[in-house]
């Protein structure tokens, strides 16, 4: 007798809690599992061959080849400005919001 049951494989992802909070309520007011919401993401990402949303940075990322003199020593001015203040990032903070643990 053929098994016709659907196999099912695992993903794990790692995001904040934070993030997984906001999600969950969000999701239980829609009355969709997790499960399902994941599984209609990537159903659209194989449907359409592309993230279902539009993916940009949320600014332009500073190009200094295009910057005058005067402005590449504002902006070194304004990092400056943000160490003394005390408004820095350890690498492993930097890290983790890059990467999003």
């Amino acid at each position: 007798m053929q098994n016709t049951s659907k196999r099912t494989e695992s993903i794990y992802a790692r995001v904040t809690p934070e993030l997984k909070r906001q999600a969950e309520e969000v999701l239980n007011q829609l009355q969709i599992p997790m499960t399902t919401a994941i599984n209609m993401f990537l159903q659209q990402v194989v449907n359409t061959n592309e993230i279902p949303f539009k993916v940009k940075t949320a600014r332009n990322p500073l190009d200094l080849s295009h910057l005058s003199k005067e402005e590449f020593n504002h902006e070194i001015q304004k990092g400056l400005d943000d160490i003394a203040a005390g408004r820095t990032y350890t690498a492993e903070e930097v890290k983790n919001m890059t990467l999003g643990e």
